[in-house]
């Protein structure tokens, strides 16, 4: 920086280009008037600076630099003591005859060079004619010509930081010489000015008794004002937490709504860890009615507690054990109980959880569950619904990924790499859809059928479940196992759980039989319709049609034993005959299938007798359904027909117009026959048959105990 006092303006501080330049253009604006005469007098012209160069700064006015009251005489003394005389034309010429002061569009070997248009150290000293000044000291050393700088045609933008320096440099005075639209470019940064206190009360006039009370007021206004900023930057801060926790709980809203929780789902379920089931407190004495099953399973329990029981006789551990059957029967107490019977880890998982809609997350699934179960072998692995992961492949252009997934399990069950110790059960309930390479041997190497349970099954459920509530002890589970043919033991669990629900609604203290009865109708045929209004002729009819089924099933040999009547109309039925067997029936004889049309022809047989030919109702048509699809099984599959022999008819279809024909006819003998027996059963007890019509008016239900009092004449109890 160059420092410049005078008497006429305080210190000026400018850059020593900067006050080069200006003082340059001054002595040039101030020797133009003088180069004509120096022209006409023959003298030698002052060389004029080439077109192509000119200062490389801005020029700086006399009002800029402070200098405004300088004359014209002092002000050519300074200029020509300050600035360097350049030489004439003539004695600037190198020896070599050429100017240094030629233009070059070429480039050259040095950025300097391209730069500024001649080298370092290009003008000696030599070429100045008196003694060196300070400032021409100062070129020398820099070895650069301050003033001339030829113009090469590069331009540069300058950064914001060097612009808003040479802005804040510049003195506020700039303003006509700055343009007008570069005004508010150049000076938007800089920021206001902070005004001192001292200052601000003696521009406000404060008188000076109460510029301490002024200053003082201002205080507290300012301490007031940044108290109401922090305020307010905190109230700002809690809206942006809560604003931020909003954010987080609506994204996990949105990461638990279907279609949409799928993105969420889909990267954070790809390494999730697998935690074993506890399932100390499940053991083979609480899975009832299976004991094949829980036998065929006791050997791999013996196989996990002492491995080395088998192994010394070269057997290995089995790969993994299929359980089949239909739902509700107990295939995954089964395995809950295989674990805890060895007292080993379980590990659960569904057959849906390995089916997604992305690529490679059901195989890396596979991959985390076997690798967490062989970590911690023995251990058992309990894959349900395992169709829905292990079907059939097949080639699909549209999922051509789809086999990823039971691949992956198939060569985690028996691949290259062993995985000793790790027992998997399956469970399904068609396992005519798996693969056939996921139930080979070496794979699912045992597999256990697990079927509905029998009378004996059914029993020991029932007494398992009614243990839990409070019962009447007279009740003998027996007789409702008798009558829920086909349940499962799920289906025996819901049924005492409606008995119990029942015994609560009627403000009961104890479950009974009545309460189990009444849960067993209701699954099997629906809830009670009382709020249905039935005239008397429809409840009349009903009442002959029902009685009609009980009488011929008491009277006929090989029917089953009848368990109640009633006509309270319970779903699509206005009334029924249910019948308890006293056994389950794995084979039935010619003469019990007949029995069984027989009492289903006994509804539309004693409509027609008491009521005319004219007046028999659609009632039977359920019956008659029944009673045709025995006699056709007889018929066709039975071979229980003397005319067409012991001859199968699978397909229908696929016979001869005469072999359809002839078998359409032995079965309507075998129901023609079968009606008439009823009518001639109806006829000869028609007594009964009216005494038990009345009772089931009056009673609406009767049980198997009432209706053989009422069939031998004898007086009901009121109830």
């Amino acid at each position: 920086m160059f420092s410049l006092s005078t008497t006429v303006q305080p210190q000026v501080t400018v850059p020593l280009s900067h006050l080069i330049n200006a003082l340059h253009s001054m002595k040039s604006s101030l020797g133009s008037s003088s180069s004509s005469a120096h022209r006409k007098s023959g003298k030698h012209q002052e060389h004029a600076p080439d077109p192509e160069l000119h200062c490389t700064e801005p020029l700086w006015s006399l009002r800029e630099l402070g200098l405004s009251d300088l004359g014209a005489q002092h002000l050519d003394e300074l200029v020509s003591r300050v600035l360097p005389c350049r030489s004439p034309p003539e004695t600037l010429l190198p020896p070599g005859g050429q100017t240094a002061w030629r233009t070059s569009h070429l480039s050259t070997h040095s950025f300097y060079y391209n730069k500024n248009g001649f080298s370092c150290g290009a003008l000696p000293m030599s070429y100045f004619k008196r003694q060196p000044s300070p400032l021409q000291s100062v070129c020398t050393e820099l070895q650069h010509w301050p003033v001339w700088v030829p113009n090469r045609g590069f331009k540069t933008l300058k950064s914001k930081t060097r612009r808003l320096q040479s802005v804040a440099d510049r003195s506020l005075d700039s303003e006509a010489f700055t343009p007008s639209f570069m005004k508010g470019l150049l000076t938007r940064d800089k920021g206001l000015e902070v005004e001192n206190l001292d200052s601000l009360a003696k521009d406000k006039s404060v008188p000076e008794g109460q510029q301490d009370s002024f200053k003082r007021g201002f205080a507290e206004g300012f301490l007031k004002a940044q108290a109401l900023t922090r305020r307010t930057q905190d109230s700002l801060r809690r809206t942006r937490l809560i604003l931020l926790v909003l954010l987080l709980v609506g994204l996990y809203g949105l990461s638990k709504t279907p279609f949409i929780s799928v993105r969420f789902r889909t990267t954070s379920g790809l390494d999730s860890a697998v935690d074993p089931v506890q399932v100390k407190n499940v053991t083979f004495e609480h899975v009832k009615g299976v004991e094949e099953a829980k036998n065929e399973l006791q050997e791999v329990v013996e196989f996990l507690k002492n491995p080395e029981k088998f192994t010394i006789l070269g057997g290995k551990l089995p790969k993994g054990v299929l359980l089949i059957g239909p739902p509700g029967t107990g295939k995954t107490l089964l395995a809950r109980a295989v674990a805890g019977e060895a007292d080993v880890p379980f590990y659960y998982a569904s057959g849906s959880e390995f089916d997604e809609m992305f690529v490679g997350v059901g195989a890396s699934r596979i991959r985390n569950l076997f690798r967490e179960a062989k970590s911690n072998a023995p251990c058992v692995i309990f894959i349900d619904e395992l169709d829905s992961v292990g079907g059939k492949r097949i080639e699909s252009p549209m999922h051509p990924y789809s086999r990823q997934t039971i691949n992956q399990l198939l060569a985690e069950m028996d691949g290259f790499k062993p995985n000793e110790g790790v027992i998997i059960i399956g469970a399904t309930n068609f396992p005519e859809a798996l693969d056939n390479a996921l139930i080979r041997p070496g794979r699912f190497d045992m597999q256990v059928t697990v079927p509905k349970p029998d009378v004996k099954g059914r029993t020991e459920i029932i007494n398992w479940y009614l243990r839990k509530i409070k019962v009447d002890p007279a009740i003998e589970a027996n007789i409702i196992a008798r009558g829920t043919v086909g349940f499962s033991g799920a289906d025996l669990e819901n049924l005492v759980n409606q008995a119990a629900l029942k015994a609560a609604v009627d403000g009961k203290d104890m479950v009974t039989l009545k309460e189990l009865e009444f849960a067993k109708d209701k699954i099997l045929m629906g809830p009670e319709r009382k709020s249905a209004e039935i005239d008397d002729k429809n409840k009349l009819i009903t009442a002959y049609h029902e009685s009609g089924h009980a009488i011929v099933a008491y009277y006929t040999k090989d029917a089953m034993p009848i368990n109640k009547a009633t006509i309270m109309p319970r779903g699509h039925s206005l009334g029924h005959v249910s019948m308890l067997p006293e056994s389950d029936r794995w084979s039935e004889t010619r003469s019990q299938l007949l029995a069984q049309m027989d009492v289903s022809m006994g509804g539309r047989v004693a409509e027609e007798i008491m009521f005319g030919h004219e007046f028999i109702t659609t009632g039977a048509s359920s019956d008659f359904d029944g009673a045709t699809k025995i006699a056709k099984l007889m018929v066709t599959r039975y071979g229980m027909c003397d005319k067409l022999g012991v001859m199968t008819y699978t397909d229908m279809t696929a016979q001869s117009p005469e072999a359809q024909a002839a078998v359409e006819r032995e079965v309507r003998l075998l129901l023609k026959e079968s009606y008439e027996r009823a009518k001639a059963l109806l006829k000869s007890h028609s007594k009964e048959h009216k005494s038990l019509a009345d009772a089931l008016l009056t009673y609406e239900t009767l049980d198997a105990k009432e209706i053989r009092l009422v069939l031998e004449g004898k007086a009901l109890e009121a109830k």
